[in-house]
């Protein structure tokens, strides 16, 4: 079959970045990440956070191709902010509110699991 492994999706091979930076010669205050083995999930998630930052002009995101496993997420901000700041603090967020989420899961499944044993 030409289809290639399915491991190749997920794993970053040797020597590739996650994630590079290419700063936009023609606009100011604008770049492009590319984030190696992601797809739409990501992208759409970095997309929206970044619309929550009033620095940033211009969130955006592509996959160039069905079988590149990359995206690429490009960035337009204002003076006051940088795409690398403006990714940095995205990033991050989305870091706090998926570890929140997390936190509150395990509390309501710990909940769940202690009116069970008292039959309820």
């Amino acid at each position: 079959m030409n289809a290639p492994d399915r491991y190749e999706r997920f794993v970053v091979p040797e020597g590739t970045k996650k994630v590079s930076y290419e700063r936009d010669t023609k606009i100011v205050n604008a770049a492009s990440f590319t984030i190696e083995r992601e797809d739409h999930t990501i992208g759409n998630i970095v997309r929206m956070q970044l619309h929550r930052d009033p620095n940033v002009l211009f969130a955006g995101y592509k996959l160039p191709h069905p079988l590149q496993y990359k995206i690429i997420v490009r960035i337009h901000t204002t003076s006051q902010s940088s795409p690398t700041q403006a990714y940095t603090q995205a990033v991050n967020d989305l870091d706090k509110e998926l570890e929140y989420l997390k936190q509150a899961f395990e509390d309501e499944k710990n909940r769940y699991e202690e009116r069970a044993k008292q039959g309820f």
